[in-house]
């Protein structure tokens, strides 16, 4: 949601001051991509898991501020809602053990947290959408009591000049009306941070770009909101427009959605930041005292604080990164299209999965983007969301065909070859990329077992929607603290 802000408000003069920096900033970003100013020995993967709280009765829990306090750790932060955390997990290398340590340190974070929440009266739970959400639970009233939030609710909705409209038609239909941007913290993902060199940036993220649906169909969580049953991925067309700053006259126009896919295959990171500058009026006009040019002409690493704030207001579902540690900047590539959960090692499997696939196709000797139009992948992106793990795709030379079958029959082998170059070791590779292989086999990922069981407990035990509701929130938990992964878990 960008940078720490705080309260105050805007004039004419700070915006267009900010633009003014803004574009400094971009051309001594230009100048630094020119000279090599960048780190790119033995690069780094990251990894952030946005979680829900939830109350003993499987409702959402607004204590956020007390869980923190409980659980006294500094890679958990504040989100959006106050039923939400988030978990930032120490960046590491993939090479050797590298995923099994992920795991490792993942699974022990968020049993601890786990463990403290619950003296506050609440559980952690990965899930792209909390099923039990309900619109009296996004209202103003819930926004984490932090001054960025407000700060962004005021100026969206300042663009907006209107209500938001909400409309999803999927297996059933939801059309519902919000005047803040909280349905917004409904939307609970995984990113994945993969640390790239100015030279192959737009080979990764032309990559990232091509397998976002593949990645969406296998790993969808997120089939139910306000209890409907929506999309298979409804996080995507919710979070889409749940931050939508366009008036729907603006939306006729052709503005583009600060939610954003792209529109183009991109040849440099350069691309990507001169977009954002070039098509994105400021959200939060903040200007740093540091000018970027006297700080590279004198040798120092500058901060680039409004390129970065700005980059935080856009949305991107593979963003770009710039980013400064121990005194070297570096760029990643910011992998957003994943919901969170099932488990820990569904995450990381998925994890492996993209880390391996992207990696071999960025260093293919002929890139798959350019027998592939920027069109196709976005068609996939949404086919992917809304059917999930039952989608068809277009693939070059293969035409339309199931996801699973794309992904048994060319990309696991693609993914297998990636993680080799990554140094993992061979049985974590196999483990990791069995349990994707399962997933395809089984037909069985987080969405489809929480539709099956809602059906489950609404025909066979005769439950009512809100009941249901609870209880497959119920099943989840259980069922996620086991760490089995998603294609084992049974119908109750």
């Amino acid at each position: 949601m960008g940078e720490e802000v705080g309260v105050q408000t805007f004039s004419r003069q700070d915006r267009a001051r900010y633009r003014d920096k803004v574009r400094r900033c971009l051309d001594v970003f230009a100048e630094m991509l020119r000279e090599s100013r960048f780190d790119v020995d033995r690069p780094m993967t990251g990894l952030e898991i946005e979680l829900n709280l939830v109350d003993d009765d499987s409702m959402p829990a607004m204590r956020n501020t007390d869980v923190l306090r409980a659980v006294a750790d500094p890679s958990f932060q504040t989100e959006l809602g106050q039923f939400n955390v988030e978990i930032n997990v120490a960046p590491r290398r993939l090479a050797g053990t590298g995923t099994a340590e992920f795991e490792k340190h993942v699974r022990a974070s968020l049993n601890a947290a786990d463990k403290q929440a619950r003296t506050v009266g609440a559980q952690l739970v990965m899930i792209g959408i909390l099923p039990t959400v309900l619109p009296e639970h996004l209202t103003a009233a819930t926004l984490s009591p932090n001054p960025r939030y407000a700060l962004l609710n005021e100026q969206i909705f300042a663009a907006r000049g209107e209500d938001l409209r909400i409309a999803i038609n999927g297996v059933e239909r939801l059309a519902v009306t919000a005047d803040t941007i909280t349905p917004e913290a409904a939307c609970t993902s995984t990113q994945f941070h993969l640390q790239v060199g100015p030279g192959r940036f737009a080979d990764y993220w032309n990559a990232a770009q091509a397998i976002a649906g593949i990645q969406v169909a296998l790993g969808a969580n997120s089939p139910l909101f306000f209890g409907r049953e929506l999309w298979r991925e409804t996080r995507i067309p919710l979070f889409q427009q749940a931050t939508d700053t366009r008036s729907e006259e603006i939306k006729t126009q052709g503005v583009r959605p600060r939610v954003w896919f792209g529109e183009r295959w991109i040849t440099s990171v350069f691309d990507l930041f001169e977009e954002n500058v070039r098509f994105f009026p400021a959200l939060l006009p903040v200007c740093d005292p540091e000018d970027p040019s006297e700080t590279l002409a004198a040798g120092g690493v500058p901060t680039l604080a409004e390129l970065r704030l700005h980059n935080g207001t856009i949305y991107r579902w593979n963003r770009p990164v710039y980013d400064v540690l121990r005194g070297r900047p570096h760029l990643r590539v910011e992998n957003r299209v994943l919901p969170a959960g099932p488990t820990v090692l569904d995450t990381v499997a998925n994890g492996a999965f993209y880390f391996g696939l992207v990696r071999a196709l960025a260093e293919a000797d002929r890139p798959l983007w350019s027998q592939m139009s920027f069109s196709a992948a976005e068609e996939n992106f949404n086919t992917c969301a809304r059917h999930g793990i039952d989608a068809h795709v277009f693939w070059p030379g293969l035409g339309y065909l199931p996801v699973t079958e794309l992904v048994l029959r060319r990309l696991l082998p693609l993914a297998h070859h990636g993680l080799d170059r990554w140094g993992v070791e061979p049985d974590e590779r196999d483990r990791l990329l069995g349990i994707i292989e399962q997933r395809c086999l089984t037909g069985r990922n987080g969405a489809s077992w929480q539709v099956e069981t809602l059906h489950r407990l609404e025909s066979t035990d005769q439950l009512d929607r809100p009941e249901a509701l609870r209880q497959v929130v119920r099943h989840y938990v259980e069922l996620m603290h086991s760490n089995r992964p998603v294609h084992e878990w049974p119908i109750p």
